[in-house]
């Protein structure tokens, strides 16, 4: 049977009372992060991650799901609501726990829902997003999905969803519509954890490599997402049936990640039942 979605529901994580974390400690993250990770070539970090990643695809990293659930999940039978991927009767690695799929898809009337599962960490108008310095470049939040400037419009909204290792790591479509542009933005891999960034939380989504989906829901708006890696991560795949020109619908699955990730979105409509440092999951009303 499938999960009802009761947007009343969510809740702040009280897991990310690290926001608390003094300043000191968020300026030592990240220097790590940027001045030191940061500045390290792009195409050495992704080899580095990709090394790192592969420890978890090999088969004694299953030993770690149990212990994992057991320290992070208050709910003894969280994993009774999702299966192993790619139709794998058990996870043969932690990697296939953390792309573990839904037996079924959350219901909602909604018409537009939350593409993804995790902390809201930025959500403001596009045009209150301040630009961000990058290796001495100044960019727009038109950068992070690969568009030119003040080519989305003021009243857009910005959204920036974490995803913790924790969280469920693929993303579907948040309204019906129809694939209008896929990109590779090709980028480093700093540290994505929000809190290690206080006023600028977002600033990993401007450098960072990414994919960018822009999706025109049948009310003739385009709903841009922009799907961001971050350190460890091996690879952001799209299923083959995520194409230019492609329907999809609501919830359909668009993407996913081998580990650590954040999920942007530039909406015509503001949040509806969220704000800022809030949890978000798959299916939510918007």
């Amino acid at each position: 049977m499938n999960t009802e979605i009761n947007a009343c529901s969510y809740h702040s994580d009280p897991h990310f009372n690290v926001f608390k974390v003094p300043q000191w400690r968020a300026d030592m993250y990240k220097f790590l992060s940027v001045r030191l990770w940061g500045n390290i070539p792009s195409p050495l970090q992704r080899r580095l991650s990709k090394v790192y990643s592969s420890l978890y695809d090999k088969p004694f990293s299953k030993r770690f799901i149990a212990p994992y659930v057991k320290l992070n999940y208050s709910d003894e039978n969280y994993l009774e609501k999702f299966k192993p991927p790619f139709g794998k009767n058990d996870y043969d690695s932690f990697q296939d726990f953390f792309i573990r799929e839904f037996k079924s898809l959350p219901m909602t009337a909604s018409k537009m829902v939350w593409p993804c599962e995790g902390l809201l960490c930025d959500v403001n108008y596009v045009s209150n997003i301040t630009t961000t310095k990058v290796k001495c470049d100044e960019r727009q939040v038109e950068t992070v999905f690969g568009v030119d400037k003040e080519s989305i419009p003021d009243n857009y909204t910005f959204t920036n969803v974490f995803l913790h290792n924790k969280n469920y790591h693929r993303i579907h479509a948040p309204v019906n519509g129809t694939i209008t542009r896929i990109q590779h933005v090709p980028g480093d891999l700093v540290v994505l954890r929000p809190w290690i960034y206080k006023q600028n939380p977002s600033l990993p989504a401007f450098r960072n490599e990414r994919v960018n989906i822009d999706i025109v829901d049948e009310e003739n708006r385009t709903w841009y997402l922009s799907i961001v890696g971050g350190p460890a991560v091996g690879t952001i795949e799209l299923p083959e049936n995520i194409q230019l020109n492609a329907t999809v619908g609501k919830l359909d699955e668009i993407a996913l990640f081998y580990l650590g990730s954040t999920c942007c979105m530039a909406s015509p409509v503001a949040p509806r039942f969220h704000e800022k440092n809030t949890f978000v999951e798959v299916g939510a009303s918007y």
